[in-house]
């Protein structure tokens, strides 16, 4: 039997199980793959990884786990180096292979959405989610110096996000959070904030001409997503993310040539209504 995870903390209402299950029962492996949650912070995770045995395949990382695995790594993909987070993990010959496929999520769930280039953007949030957000933006197009602006709520925080995305050549702005309606004139709003924090900007957002991708996917929608739909813009969820970076994953675990993403997709939405029938939160 096959073992796969996910670790983080908090981890009760990860989506990941859902999908990479479904995924598992679509490509004939339910009965040789098992992927469950498992609650892991930083400081439980060396021990963790080193208690393994051949049985696992690989991980799949949350917060406050993205960072902390690159110190542990004995090997990473070049989007990892650059961000400087991985989400996944893969067992290989006693090394411990890090990759980031957070990157490649945003830009799918993007162009799933018909949103193919951004030449301006801003970033709420400084955390790790938003150095990913900020490589997907340069693929997209937004490459001149300044064309992105990060506004973390202590600018000196988001270091990681300019470092990340210096080593991409990329030359972003840095503000204060509480200044976002001064920084929403561009074509694309991505928030990398928890649920609910980006309640107060959502007029701020409305009134501007951007697109919005918020990462959140449960609850859903957020105040801030529901203000720019009414608002008339596209607006796209987070759970476009989860499905495209889940399926990456997939493939890199398995070694399957392709995920089935469309029964990783009805599995999850199928599971986001459940919850929302429940009341219940997401990750």
């Amino acid at each position: 039997m096959k073992r796969a995870a996910v670790l983080g903390s908090p981890i009760a209402h990860s989506l990941s199980p859902v999908l990479h299950q479904a995924a598992y029962a679509a490509l004939g492996l339910a009965g040789e793959w098992t992927y469950e949650r498992i609650e892991c912070d930083e400081a439980g995770l060396a021990g963790f990884l080193k208690s393994r045995d051949d049985s696992w395949a690989g991980l799949s990382l949350t917060m406050p786990l993205k960072r902390a695995v690159m110190d542990l790594a004995d090997d990473a993909d070049t989007t990892s180096r650059e961000v400087g987070v991985a989400n996944t993990l893969l067992f290989g010959s006693g090394r411990l292979l890090v990759r980031n496929t957070d990157v490649a999520g945003v830009v799918g769930a993007l162009r799933d959405a018909g949103i193919t280039r951004v030449r301006t953007a801003a970033v709420l949030g400084g955390g790790a989610t938003a150095a990913s957000a900020v490589a997907a933006l340069g693929r997209l197009g937004a490459v001149e110096p300044g064309a992105i602006t990060v506004l973390a709520r202590d600018p000196a925080r988001a270091e990681g996000v300019v470092r990340a995305a210096e080593r991409m050549a990329l030359r972003i702005a840095t503000a204060p959070l509480p200044e976002t309606a001064d920084r929403v004139d561009v074509d694309l709003v991505v928030s990398t904030l928890p649920a609910g924090a980006a309640d107060p900007f959502a007029e701020a957002v409305a009134a501007g001409p951007a697109a919005l991708f918020d990462v959140v996917y449960s609850p859903w929608p957020t105040a801030l997503a529901a203000a720019v739909a009414a608002a008339g813009r596209t607006v796209v969820g987070g759970f476009p993310m989860l499905l495209h970076q889940a399926a990456l994953q997939v493939e890199l675990m398995t070694g399957a040539e392709q995920a089935p993403i469309e029964a990783m997709r009805r599995a999850g939405e199928s599971e986001l209504l459940r919850r929302a029938a429940a009341g219940g939160a997401g990750e």
